[in-house]
């Protein structure tokens, strides 16, 4: 399985990433830890772009939405701070490398965002000066230093750069001697293994013969090979295909069909950025299973350990506590005898004998039966501490205490181990639910993983205005501020459209694209109470205003003589058609597409059409931030469980661009 690109897979992309994103200016950056980065980028009247970077790994766009943190990295936040607005100015491979330079310039003067595709990898920000900003991982190295406030140097290049490399220079191989075509290729050259024997395929050679051992004509025709393959990738002629094996496994992605893959099935792609986010999306939730895999089976095995050493304690603790009770007890059941026998080894002490004689006595009285040899076992004296044997159980008693105290004593330990016992058994229940628990995470997560990353919906034209779908199915659009009128009835006006307008100063343009067809009474209703609501009457608290309505033919940029419009302005010709007093009120809510969450709003009755999942705002005296916030918990709780988390999950300034500029409530249930 590929693990990062080559340097021929970069050479591919290059061009294709210039012609995509060159002039793009970055509006935001993203890090998905540890070490993927993804570039938002914007153009005029083009959908964004995000440009993703994985160090050490890969790079190309990506059409797939990736969790990002709430609180971005340090990294992040610098790269944010330096390249934010910034304009790519170019991308560019150094010198046939796994490096892929982006170019930003932005006020201060051009950036370099150096990513380091070989090896653990890197990402490093370079100044308009030369020197390291910031860097992914610091480094102190023999032939260079990644450091910050240092001048940035590149890496030692890994071989020739075989775009430039001529036949003559190609003959210098042959002065590697006995190593092997295959080794000395990859050692020569700046490429990896697997087109170094791409080419010797290609050409015929075996891989193992020594350099020193090669023909002329096996010279030209790896050196022909070689070139052949470059000219391709130099001339855009790729054909970017996913490479999976007789088991259905993606093994690679490639920016042209390769001889050593002619037996496997391909995927063919428009673009080798297609390709390559197909590719190491699926790579990635595959590495991801595993991961997951892995790290429940190494919890499980460790709760599974604790599991056998808490079985262990209680069956130990059991037995001990089993034991000092029949201890306990056998003291009581002889109580006399043992008194008998601990009284005798105490006269004896007292009459001034030593220990050693007690204990040499009473063991010849035991060999001699004269004492019950059953009790005595043998004698501690430096503890005072007489072992005897009763019921076949060998036992201590503290000669200090008296036997009714020795018994008492086990009967309290007993007590104290069954108290353990119980903490012992919570415990162990404990470890048996996460055991169980984590079986079901492992199903749980695995199943989640297996998912591949939601791809980003592509907006329609009309989502960079206010719209909505009335009731009777009819687009209307209406502009956000004067930037956005102007652009919507010059550019995307036709003459069958009908145009309204609140009958206030400050107020957007309402249109309904009717695509020829009559809008029906129910439209004309709900278009106008939109213009309303969008219109300055909101920020003013009033409770409703009158609104008219024009054919698109009576709309126009030419104002009387003498006279000018400001920007979002337009004239209006002709009579004009009102509807009066029309309420302000808003209804925002979600809807589903496909596997995307959308935010919607407009009014009431056109959007209850559309989602049963929806809160109605009315003026009044919250800010829009406070008051999109409120929307957003309130449609969580509206919404079935399974979307509740997804709907929290949605970036607020969605939920704002369709709350009306100024203050409002939600409107209380009557």
């Amino acid at each position: 399985m590929k693990e990062e690109m080559t340097s021929f897979d970069i050479a591919a992309l290059i061009p294709e990433l210039n012609q995509a994103i060159r002039g793009s200016r970055i509006s935001n950056i993203y890090q998905v830890p540890p070490v993927t980065f993804i570039l938002k980028l914007r153009q005029p009247s083009q959908p964004p772009q995000h440009l993703l970077i994985e160090a050490g790994k890969r790079l190309h766009l990506t059409s797939y939405t990736l969790k990002k943190p709430r609180k971005p990295p340090v990294f992040c936040m610098v790269l944010r701070k330096y390249l934010e607005n910034g304009k790519i100015a170019g991308i560019e491979q150094h010198n046939f490398e796994r490096i892929v330079i982006v170019r930003v310039t932005t006020r201060e003067g051009e950036f370099q965002l150096v990513s380091e595709l070989f090896g653990g990898g890197n990402i490093i920000l370079v100044s308009p000066q030369n020197k390291i900003l910031q860097a992914l991982t610091y480094r102190r190295m023999r032939d260079r230093n990644i450091l910050r406030g240092e001048t940035f140097q590149h890496a030692p290049p890994s071989g020739r750069k075989p775009l430039t490399l001529t036949r003559q220079d190609f003959g210098e191989i042959k002065h590697l001697g006995k190593l092997e075509i295959v080794r000395a290729l990859t050692r020569f050259l700046s490429i990896g293994g697997l087109y170094a024997e791409e080419v010797l395929l290609r050409a015929q050679v075996e891989k193992e013969v020594p350099c020193e051992a090669l023909t002329e004509q096996e010279m030209n025709a790896i050196f022909g090979q070689l070139h052949q393959i470059l000219s391709v990738i130099e001339a855009g002629d790729i054909k970017p295909c996913v490479i999976i094996n007789g088991k259905g496994a993606w093994v690679d992605v490639v920016p042209a069909p390769l001889k050593r893959y002619a037996n496997f099935r391909k995927k063919t792609y428009e673009s080798l950025n297609e390709a390559l986010d197909e590719y190491y999306t699926e790579v990635t939730v595959k590495e991801r299973v595993v991961e997951v895999a892995e790290e429940v089976e190494r919890e499980l095995a460790k709760q599974k350990r604790i599991l056998l050493s808490q079985q262990k304690a209680l069956r130990d603790s059991r037995e001990k506590m089993e034991q000092n009770r029949r201890i306990g007890d056998a003291i009581f059941s002889h109580l006399g005898e043992l008194q008998l026998l601990l009284q005798k080894i105490m006269d004896e002490k007292k009459e001034g004998k030593p220990w050693e004689q007690i204990v040499s006595e009473t063991q010849r009285e035991r060999e001699a039966d004269r004492i019950p040899a059953v009790y005595f076992h043998s004698l501690e004296p430096q503890r005072l501490i007489l072992h005897v044997s009763v019921e076949n159980l060998v036992f201590p008693l503290n000669l200090r205490r008296s036997i009714q105290a020795n018994a008492a004593n086990y009967y309290t330990k007993a007590k104290k181990t069954e108290r353990k016992l119980k903490g012992i058994e919570k415990a162990m229940q404990e470890t048996q639910t996460r055991i169980q628990e984590l079986q079901q995470t492992w199903v749980k997560e695995t199943e989640e993983v297996r998912k591949p990353p939601i791809k980003q919906r592509k907006k329609a034209w009309y989502e960079k205005f206010r719209w909505f779908y009335s009731s009777d199915g009819f687009l209307v659009v209406g502009g956000r501020d004067a930037a956005t009128n102007e652009i919507l009835i010059k550019k995307h006006m036709e003459p069958h459209d009908v145009v309204f307008h609140a009958d206030i100063h400050g107020a957007p343009f309402v249109l309904i694209k009717t695509e020829g067809k009559t809008p029906p009474e129910q439209t004309i209703k709900e278009s106008a109470q939109f213009a309303a609501s969008y219109s300055r009457g909101w920020r003013e608290g009033l409770g409703a205003v009158s609104v008219y309505r024009v054919s698109a033919q009576q709309v126009s940029k030419r104002p009387p003589t003498g006279q000018r419009l400001e920007r979002g302005a337009f004239m209006i010709y002709g009579s004009k058609n009102y509807v009066r007093n029309v309420p302000l009120r808003v209804a925002i809510g979600i809807e589903t597409i496909g596997e995307h969450l959308i935010i919607i709003g407009g009014p009431v009755e056109a959007i209850s059409k559309q989602t049963n999942t929806y809160i109605e705002i009315v003026p009044g005296d919250q800010s829009g931030g406070r008051l999109a916030k409120q929307i957003q918990h309130l449609l969580a709780e509206k919404a079935p469980k399974a979307l509740q988390e997804q709907i929290l999950k949605i970036p607020l300034d969605e939920i704002q661009r369709f709350v009306p500029l100024g203050r409002g409530a939600v409107k209380s249930k009557d």
